[in-house]
Protein backbone atom coordinates (compact mmCIF):
# COMPACT_ATOMS: atom_id res chain seq x y z
CA UNK A 1 0.00 0.00 0.00
CA UNK A 2 1.45 3.42 -0.93
CA UNK A 3 1.59 6.36 1.57
CA UNK A 4 2.49 8.63 -0.26
CA UNK A 5 2.09 10.30 -3.74
CA UNK A 6 3.58 12.93 -6.00
CA UNK A 7 1.92 14.67 -9.19
CA UNK A 8 3.38 17.87 -10.58
CA UNK A 9 -0.04 19.31 -10.45
CA UNK A 10 -0.23 19.08 -6.60
CA UNK A 11 2.35 21.33 -4.78
CA UNK A 12 4.92 21.40 -7.10
CA UNK A 13 5.52 17.62 -7.06
CA UNK A 14 6.39 17.40 -3.94
CA UNK A 15 5.87 14.42 -2.37
CA UNK A 16 2.55 14.21 -0.67
CA UNK A 17 0.49 12.21 1.80
CA UNK A 18 -2.26 10.08 0.00
CA UNK A 19 -5.33 11.86 -0.83
CA UNK A 20 -4.09 14.51 1.02
CA UNK A 21 -2.00 18.08 0.28
CA UNK A 22 0.17 17.37 3.40
CA UNK A 23 3.55 17.73 1.91
CA UNK A 24 6.69 15.55 3.00
CA UNK A 25 8.32 18.91 3.67
CA UNK A 26 5.02 20.40 6.50
CA UNK A 27 5.07 17.26 8.71
CA UNK A 28 8.91 17.55 8.77
CA UNK A 29 8.30 20.98 9.93
CA UNK A 30 5.91 19.87 12.53
CA UNK A 31 8.46 16.91 13.99
CA UNK A 32 11.22 19.68 13.76
CA UNK A 33 8.85 21.72 16.15
CA UNK A 34 8.74 18.90 18.49
CA UNK A 35 5.89 16.94 17.66
CA UNK A 36 5.45 13.36 17.23
CA UNK A 37 3.81 11.26 14.57
CA UNK A 38 1.03 10.57 16.95
CA UNK A 39 0.88 14.27 17.66
CA UNK A 40 0.62 15.17 14.21
CA UNK A 41 -1.92 12.75 13.44
CA UNK A 42 -4.08 13.84 16.24
CA UNK A 43 -3.68 17.57 15.20
CA UNK A 44 -4.86 17.10 11.86
CA UNK A 45 -7.56 14.06 12.07
CA UNK A 46 -7.38 14.08 7.98
CA UNK A 47 -3.99 12.69 8.19
CA UNK A 48 -3.54 8.65 8.73
CA UNK A 49 -1.13 7.50 11.41
CA UNK A 50 0.33 5.72 8.93
CA UNK A 51 0.53 8.10 6.66
CA UNK A 52 2.74 10.40 8.84
CA UNK A 53 5.34 7.79 9.58
CA UNK A 54 5.46 7.21 5.92
CA UNK A 55 6.14 10.78 5.71
CA UNK A 56 8.97 10.56 8.32
CA UNK A 57 10.54 7.86 7.31
CA UNK A 58 10.99 9.86 3.68
CA UNK A 59 11.76 13.02 5.41
CA UNK A 60 14.80 11.09 7.54
CA UNK A 61 16.01 9.08 4.21
CA UNK A 62 16.14 12.35 2.34
CA UNK A 63 16.90 14.80 5.32
CA UNK A 64 19.62 16.93 3.96
CA UNK A 65 17.56 17.75 1.01
CA UNK A 66 14.38 18.48 2.11
CA UNK A 67 16.07 20.54 5.34
CA UNK A 68 17.38 23.23 3.06
CA UNK A 69 14.53 23.05 0.79
CA UNK A 70 12.74 24.10 3.97
CA UNK A 71 15.40 26.42 4.75
CA UNK A 72 15.37 28.51 1.06
CA UNK A 73 11.52 28.59 1.52
CA UNK A 74 12.20 30.36 5.13
CA UNK A 75 15.12 33.16 3.74
CA UNK A 76 12.37 33.91 1.16
CA UNK A 77 9.66 34.33 3.22
CA UNK A 78 11.76 36.62 5.25
CA UNK A 79 13.34 38.36 2.25
CA UNK A 80 9.63 38.86 1.19
CA UNK A 81 8.69 40.32 4.50
CA UNK A 82 12.01 42.71 4.44
CA UNK A 83 10.79 44.01 0.75
CA UNK A 84 7.16 44.41 1.66
CA UNK A 85 8.25 46.31 4.60
CA UNK A 86 10.37 48.54 2.82
CA UNK A 87 8.09 49.31 0.45
CA UNK A 88 5.14 50.24 3.29
CA UNK A 89 7.67 52.52 4.80
CA UNK A 90 9.01 54.30 1.31
CA UNK A 91 5.58 54.63 0.18
CA UNK A 92 4.19 55.80 3.88
CA UNK A 93 7.52 58.40 3.57
CA UNK A 94 6.74 59.77 -0.02
CA UNK A 95 2.96 60.15 0.72
CA UNK A 96 4.34 62.21 4.23
CA UNK A 97 6.83 64.38 1.96
CA UNK A 98 3.76 65.15 -0.19
CA UNK A 99 1.80 65.86 2.47
CA UNK A 100 3.91 68.29 4.22
CA UNK A 101 4.98 70.04 0.59
CA UNK A 102 0.69 70.20 -0.53
CA UNK A 103 0.98 72.07 3.46
CA UNK A 104 3.76 74.49 2.69
CA UNK A 105 2.62 76.03 -0.51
Amino acid sequence: MDFLASSPDVRNGRPCIVDTRSTVHRIAIWYKLGYSAEEIFHQYPHLTLAGVYAALAYYHANRELIDAEIDAEDAEAKQLEQDTLFSRLSCNENSAALLNASMNS
